[in-house]
């Protein structure tokens, strides 16, 4: 469908070395997009660069720099769509025992890396008139789970931000939606779905079972597409029915 293409568009995509952001790159890439892709680790991206082709623009850095975030989209150009998904969760303890640094680490990463990335690709947006940013939430944002406070408070605070800035700039041709994934087979879930925890997770799924990356595919193709072109606030959970709970 025409409604779903994006030949002729550029998207920048953050967190794409690994995991989820890796695989929303390639599905944009395949929906006709060219697309530049951050992350910390430059070999990541130059070996996902490789696949996507030439086209490709590496970006290695770290969102959590506003400078970087300003940067990036100086080298890119004309920006139409940018999918947030830079995120860290190093930690995995009570929340009695989570320390300063790693709650800072966390919402600086994943918080006020958001932002920087949607203000600096916002500007460049409202100057053309158009263009879609999907930041990257978690079923997390809504619903509580044990030993994850850092890494739910910056998801909730990043719906509310995308709620936010749709609000303010859905007048000047500007949407912003969220994506918020379940749990998904990723570089980042293996340690606890392969634990004791991941029964737990899994009961907790209607479906019954962890998301293959690829799932995500379509729905951020749409979001970022025209074919969601009067989608704008709200949030998209991918997440085997997790929050239909």
């Amino acid at each position: 469908m025409k409604e779903f293409d994006l030949s002729g568009r550029t998207a920048w995509v953050t967190g794409a070395g690994k995991g989820l952001g890796r695989v929303m790159a390639a599905a944009l890439a395949s929906a006709g997009a060219r697309v530049a892709v951050t992350s910390r680790t430059e070999s990541d991206l130059t070996e996902l660069a490789a696949e996507l082709g030439d086209a490709t623009l590496v970006l290695p850095g770290s969102v959590d720099d506003p400078g970087f975030a300003d940067e990036c989209v100086d080298r890119i150009g004309k920006l139409d769509v940018l999918v947030n998904c830079a995120g860290i969760s190093p930690t995995f303890r009570r929340s009695e025992q989570v320390s300063d640094e790693d709650w800072q680490r966390v919402l600086r990463v994943n918080l006020d890396g958001t932002f920087f990335c949607a203000r600096a690709a916002g500007k460049r947006m409202l100057e053309q008139g158009s263009g879609s940013i999907v930041n990257v939430s978690s079923v997390h944002a809504t619903t509580g789970f044990d030993r994850i406070a850092a890494y739910a408070a910056s998801k909730g605070g990043v719906e509310a931000l995308t709620r936010v800035l749709a609000v303010e700039w859905a007048d000047r041709g500007v949407r912003v939606n969220s994506l918020a994934p379940g749990y998904f087979a990723t570089d980042l879930s293996h340690g606890l779905i392969s634990s004791s925890w991941g029964e737990r997770v899994r009961n907790a799924v209607p479906q019954g079972r962890i998301g293959d990356a690829s799932e995500l595919a379509g729905a951020v193709v749409f979001l970022a597409s025209d074919a969601s072109s009067y989608v704008t606030g709200s949030t998209l959970y991918v997440d085997g029915g997790w929050t239909a709970r």
